[in-house]
């Protein structure tokens, strides 16, 4: 297909076909969403299984750990990459190739003998995630009208809650559940149904993401990442992103060693049920696109982030219902914070450097999920799952001081 030319609206807003066409923009809101759910099929994936790989790989906290941590890391190294490449491009190539991509380490991870391979697909799985995820982002900021990109980024991120669910739950069910056919319950499988779905993904969004709007001239990899970090208010979302990724992933990496051990007694397929209340996220963060539209990034993010203050703390009370209802709040703010920092950071990037400003998000973003995959665990031996609380809630305070200080008021 050849790239379309942007059309200008009557505020003169660049609107592309997607944002136009009523049966392509269907297909590009379904094509976004699908790339969401494939991307975070895999980056998780291993969180429920943590404590079993203790038992098999006769390893650590902190040495299981790093099958999370390490994902986050390749994420973390490789988003800048991806999104000047994006920029140079065409975002959509990047998308497609890297999901195809993707399938190689994840399937790969399948036939790991022992935890240092595991670790080291899993390293290559985050490598090839940003483009992905963070391309898509800068996709929807440019293919789609001012006014309507907090709903659609709503929806992308909708997609990413319901990804992140599904990888932790087919790696927990293939554990204990035949999942294959004639195959016999293992971890493993878990692996070989995400690679699929990747490869199936890929077709599809081969099929349906439209191609994106002719690149501006003069995009490119120095001069906007050199721009960006002249921006304070983008120095600030960088930080917001590293802020509350670390309190997503040190969250729900820790609580299952909390919830593994007496008096819970939770099985690796329990583990994998308790991500269930990511599905609260596929209610919460599309009426979170509404309301960031009508009350600003800065807002709904300080709401958000209190919200998971509240949520983390609830999780000391020795009450599994209690803690499930905390795991809510924590998680759904979470969700609703992604959204108001991407549609944030999007709107104060300049046109044409969207790929890149996203990419160092990203990055930053990840290197929070990468430090709050080992962190706690050196602190859990001295306070266990209190002392993880203690540094979630020092983390998201810094979050809600940084945006209060530094981001504008009503953005949108």
């Amino acid at each position: 297909m050849q790239h379309r030319q942007p059309v200008k609206s009557a505020t003169g807003e660049n609107e592309a076909t997607a944002g136009t066409s009523g049966s392509n923009d269907t297909l590009a809101i379904i094509a976004v969403t699908l790339a969401a759910i494939v991307a975070f099929l895999n980056v998780f994936a291993t969180q429920p299984l943590l404590p079993l790989f203790e038992q098999i790989f006769h390893a650590s906290k902190s040495e299981v750990g790093r099958t999370v941590s390490v994902t986050t890391l390749g994420v973390a190294l490789s988003a800048t990459f991806w999104g000047a490449l994006a920029e140079r491009v065409g975002r959509r190539r990047v998308i497609v190739l890297s999901t195809f991509l993707l399938a190689i380490p994840t399937i790969l991870a399948a036939s790991a003998g022992s935890l240092t391979y595991l670790v080291i697909w899993r390293f290559l799985q985050g490598i090839v995630v940003p483009g992905i995820f963070g391309v898509t982002i800068a996709y929807i900021t440019e293919e789609w009208p001012r006014a309507r990109v907090p709903k659609v980024m709503s929806l992308y991120v909708s997609g990413i809650v319901l990804g992140g669910f599904l990888g932790r739950l087919l790696t927990g069910v293939a554990a204990a559940h035949q999942l294959i056919p004639f195959v016999a319950p293992n971890w493993r499988n878990g692996f070989l149904v995400i690679g699929a779905i990747d490869l199936a993904f890929g077709c599809i969004l081969w099929c349906w993401l439209p191609n994106d709007s002719v690149l501006p001239a003069g995009a490119g990899k120095k001069t906007n990442i050199a721009r960006h970090f002249r921006n304070p208010q983008l120095l600030a979302t960088f930080a917001v992103g590293f802020n509350v990724f670390f309190s997503l992933i040190a969250t729900f990496t820790y609580v299952t060693f909390y919830l593994a051990a007496p008096p819970f007694w939770l099985s690796p397929a329990k583990l994998s049920a308790l991500f269930m209340v990511y599905l609260v996220g596929l209610i919460v963060t599309p009426l979170g696109g509404i309301w960031i539209s009508h009350v600003g990034s800065r807002a709904a993010l300080i709401c958000s982030v209190g919200a998971g203050i509240i949520g983390i703390l609830l999780t000391l009370i020795p009450n599994l219902l209690v803690i499930i209802f905390g795991l809510i709040l924590c998680s759904s703010g979470v969700f609703i914070c992604q959204a108001a920092s991407n549609s944030y950071i999007q709107r104060i990037a300049q046109s044409g450097g969207r790929a890149s400003a996203t990419g160092l998000y990203v990055m930053f973003y990840y290197t929070g999920g990468s430090l709050a995959g080992v962190l706690p665990g050196l602190l859990w031996r001295y306070g266990q799952w209190k002392a993880c609380v203690a540094l979630i809630v020092f983390v998201q305070a810094v979050s809600v001081t940084i945006a209060g200080s530094i981001w504008k008021g009503k953005d949108s």
